[in-house]
C-alpha cells in the first residue's frame, strides 16, 4: 500500500516540475513514509511519484519499478494478490524481475497481454504504467474502488493523485470547492466519479484510463473492464442446490482471506459484532500459526456498542483483542477536523473518526495491515434496505399479510436509525424509478436530507447550480444495461455499489482513514472471484424469510457464537451528537468554530442567516428521526465548512513533517 501521484504532459517538462512532483509527494506522505521514489523524463512529458508503505518486499520494492529495457514505468497503490503464481509463470517463459515485489507483475503481464491485462489482476489497486514505445500514460483502477485515484485534465497536461490534496498541489490545478458536490455532500450520495473540488475527477471502480500524446494535446480513453454483472432473471444455474452456494461461497471466502494474509510484516483483523469481520477472524484463525491479532472500537452508549459481542468473538478463537474505548472528546475536536482532511469529503457519522482512531491504534501496536470485512452487506444483502425492497419488490409470495409481518420485523429492529439509514416515509424519483422500476430504499433517506439541505446554501451557489437535480445525476452515472431484466434485490445491491460502497464505505469508512495512519486494509470480501460467486447466488438464498445474509451465515457458522449467528444485522454507527450532552458540548465547539456567521459569510457556500435558523431547529427539535437526520446533515455541514477552512482559505499543516 502506497501514494501515487504525478503529471502528463504533451509538452516537455521544465527543471522546477521536479519541485512540484516533491510538493505533490508531500501532501500524501501519511500514505507511504517508508520511502519515497520520482521518474521524471522531461523530454517526453512525463512525471511519475511514489510515497512507500513497506509491506512486502521490504529490502527492494522501491517505485517506481522500470523495465529490464527502461521501455516501461509503473508506480502502484495496493496490492496483487496471487503474485507469485503470475511471477513463476513468468520466469517459466523467460522473463526476468528486479525485485520480489507483488507490483512488478504488472509490467510483465503487460508486455504479455497488452492492455488486457488488466484481466489477469487480482486484489485492490489504483495504478499509473507508462510505455515509452507506445507514449501513453495507462491508469488502472481495481474492480471496486477500494484504493482511490483523481485526476485533473486540461487537455494540454494531466494531473493524478492517490487524494486529491496531491493534484490541487499542482500549480495548474485551481483549488474550489464545487458547488454541485457541495449539494452532494451535504445529502451524503455523490455522484460516482466526481470529487467535491471542481475540476478532479475520479477514474471510476473497474475502469481503465489510457492518455496518448498527439499533435501538442492528450487524447484519452477511458473503458470499463469489469462490473458486477448479476444474472438476468431466471439466467442462474438453477442446478446448483443450496448446499452447492454454500460451499462454494466458503471456498471463494478462505481463499479470499489466505490471500489477503501474505505479508512480509505481522497481519491482523478489525472485528466488530458484526458477522462479517467476526467470521473473517475465525477463518484466519485457522490460517495462521499463531493467535490473530484483533482490533475493536468500543462506544460510550451501549444502544450502539457491539464490544462485548466482539469480546465473544474473540475469546472463543482465542484471539489477542485491542480494545479501543471512545468517548465524545475522541469523537470530536481536532481528531474530526483531521478525518475530514484524510476523507476529502463530508461524512454523516462519527464512526469515520473513530476508524481513523483504530487505524491509529493499530500502528501503535506495531501493525501496518489488517483484512476487514467491507462489503458482505453488498454481495450478500445485508443491509437493512435491501431487506426493504426484497419484501416490498422482491419476495415470491403475493400474500400481502406476510409482507406487512415482514416489514413491521425491519422496522422494529431499525427503529433506532430512521432518519438515516431507513427513511420513515417512502419516497420516488423519476430517474430511479425509470431506472430501476422503484426508488431504492437506500437512496431515500439521502432525498429527505437534500430537502433539507437545498435551502441551506447561499444564494450565490443557488444561483450557480440552478435547477441541477442530484438524484437525477446519480442515476445518470449508473449503466443501466447492467440493472436490465434483474430481480430488485440485484438492482438495490447493485446501485449501492455503484455510489455508496465506493463514495462511503470505502472512503471515510476505509482507505482514507486507514491510511491517515500509514495502515493498509485489505476487505477480504471485494474479491472479484468471491463477488462473481456472490451474485450467482439467487435473492432468495441471500435474504431468505426475515434473515439477511442467509447464504454466509450458512457457509461460516462453524467459526461464529450461536449470538452471533442468530443475530440480525446491526448497522456500525457511532452515537450522534443529541444523544448525549457531552457529545453536544464537543459538537457545539465545532459549531463555534466554523459554523458561525463570519466562517460561514467567508466560505460563500452557506448561506449564514438560514444556517443559523437551521441550528436553532436542530437545538429545539425533540423528534428522534428528525433529529437524526438532522444530525447527519449537521455533520455534513460542520465538514464542508473544515474543507473550506483547510483546503481553500489555508494549507493544513498535516502533511510531510518538516
Amino acid at each position: 500500500m502506497c501514494g501515487i501521484a504525478g503529471f502528463f504532459s504533451a509538452a516537455p517538462l521544465y527543471p522546477e516540475d521536479d519541485a512540484t512532483l516533491s510538493r505533490m509527494l508531500d501532501t500524501i506522505y501519511h500514505r507511504g513514509p517508508d520511502g519515497e521514489g520520482a521518474h521524471i523524463d522531461h523530454a517526453r512529458g512525463v512525471a511519475m511519484g511514489h510515497t512507500r508503505l513497506s509491506i512486502i518486499d521490504l529490502n527492494t520494492g522501491e517505485q517506481p519499478i522500470l523495465s529490464k529495457d527502461d521501455r516501461l514505468a509503473l508506480t502502484v497503490n495496493g496490492e496483487f494478490y496471487d503474485f507469485k503464481k503470475y511471477r513463476s509463470h513468468a520466469m517459466a517463459e523467460g522473463d526476468r524481475f528486479r525485485c520480489k515485489s507483488d507490483s512488478e507483475i504488472a509490467l510483465s503481464l503487460y508486455r504479455k497481454y497488452g492492455l488486457s491485462f488488466v484481466d489477469h489482476l487480482r486484489g485492490e489497486f489504483a495504478f499509473a504504467l507508462y510505455d515509452k514505445e507506445q507514449d501513453q500514460m495507462i491508469f488502472v483502477r481495481d474492480r471496486f474502488g477500494i484504493r482511490p485515484l483523481f485526476f485533473h485534465n486540461n487537455g494540454e497536461m494531466l494531473v493524478y493523485g492517490s487524494e486529491v490534496k496531491s493534484v490541487i498541489a499542482h500549480p495548474k490545478v485551481p483549488k474550489r470547492l464545487c458547488r454541485k458536490a457541495a449539494l452532494h455532500q451535504l445529502m451524503q450520495t455523490i455522484k460516482p466519479g466526481t470529487s467535491a473540488f471542481e475540476g478532479v475527477v475520479a477514474l471510476e471502480p473497474g475502469h481503465m484510463m489510457v492518455v496518448k500524446r498527439r499533435n501538442g494535446k492528450l487524447e484519452t480513453n477511458v473503458r470499463k473492464y469489469w462490473d458486477l454483472d448479476f444474472p438476468e432473471v431466471d439466467q442462474r444455474d438453477a442446478l446448483l442446490t443450496e448446499e452447492d452456494h454454500i460451499e462454494r461461497i466458503r471456498e471463494k471466502l478462505i481463499e479470499s482471506i489466505v490471500f489477503r494474509l501474505e505479508a512480509d510484516v505481522p497481519v491482523g483483523c478489525y472485528l466488530s459484532g458484526g458477522i462479517d469481520s467476526c467470521c473473517i477472524l475465525g477463518l484466519a484463525s485457522g490460517a495462521m500459526q499463531s493467535p490473530v491479532k484483533a482490533f475493536t472500537i468500543s462506544f460510550d452508549d451501549d444502544k450502539y456498542d457491539e464490544a462485548h459481542i466482539a469480546k465473544e468473538m474473540s475469546d472463543s478463537m482465542g484471539a489477542d483483542q485491542e480494545q479501543i474505548n471512545l468517548k465524545a472528546a475522541d469523537l470530536y475536536g481536532e481528531n474530526y477536523i483531521r478525518t475530514v482532511w484524510h476523507a476529502e469529503r463530508t461524512f454523516y457519522n462519527t464512526l469515520g473518526v473513530a476508524k481513523y482512531l483504530m487505524s491509529k491504534r493499530v500502528r501503535e501496536c506495531g501493525y501496518k495491515t489488517v483484512v476487514t470485512g467491507e462489503g458482505a452487506d453488498e454481495l450478500f444483502g445485508g443491509y437493512p434496505a435491501f431487506k426493504r425492497d426484497m419484501f416490498l419488490y422482491g419476495l415470491e409470495t403475493e400474500d400481502p399479510k406476510e409482507r406487512e409481518r415482514l416489514q413491521g420485523l425491519l422496522d422494529e429492529s431499525n427503529k433506532l436509525f430512521k432518519g438515516a439509514i431507513l427513511a420513515e416515509n417512502r419516497l420516488r424519483h423519476p430517474a430511479f424509478e425509470e431506472l430501476c422500476g422503484f426508488t431504492p430504499s437506500w437512496i431515500q433517506p439521502w432525498m429527505a436530507t437534500l430537502e433539507l439541505a437545498r435551502p441551506l446554501l447561499s444564494d450565490d451557489s443557488l444561483e450557480e447550480i440552478g435547477d441541477y437535480d442530484p438524484i437525477e445525476q446519480i442515476a445518470s452515472k449508473i449503466d443501466a444495461k447492467m440493472l436490465l431484466n434483474r430481480h430488485p434485490l440485484d438492482k438495490a445491491q447493485y446501485t449501492w455499489s455503484k455510489c455508496q460502497l465506493e463514495g462511503q464505505i470505502l472512503n471515510w469508512g476505509g482507505d482514507r482513514v486507514d491510511m491517515a495512519n500509514s495502515m493498509e486494509s485489505r476487505p477480504a470480501f471485494l474479491d472479484h472471484h468471491l463477488a462473481e460467486a456472490a451474485i450467482q447466488v439467487p435473492p432468495n438464498l441471500r435474504i431468505k424469510g426475515n434473515v439477511e445474509k442467509w447464504v454466509l451465515r450458512e457457509a461460516v457458522k462453524g467459526v461464529l457464537p450461536e449470538v452471533l449467528y442468530k443475530r440480525e444485522k446491526f448497522a456500525f454507527m457511532a452515537p450522534p451528537a443529541h444523544t448525549s450532552p457531552d457529545k453536544l458540548a464537543k459538537v457545539n465547539e465545532l459549531i463555534e468554530r466554523f459554523l458561525n456567521p463570519d466562517s460561514v459569510r467567508e466560505a460563500g457556500i452557506l448561506s449564514p442567516e438560514r444556517t443559523e435558523t437551521f441550528l436553532k431547529h436542530y437545538r429545539e427539535d425533540k423528534d428522534p428521526i428528525s433529529l437524526t437526520r438532522k444530525d447527519t446533515l449537521l455533520n455534513h455541514l460542520i465538514c464542508l465548512q473544515i474543507m473550506h477552512d483547510k483546503f481553500i482559505e489555508t494549507e493544513a499543516a498535516y502533511g510531510k513533517p518538516n
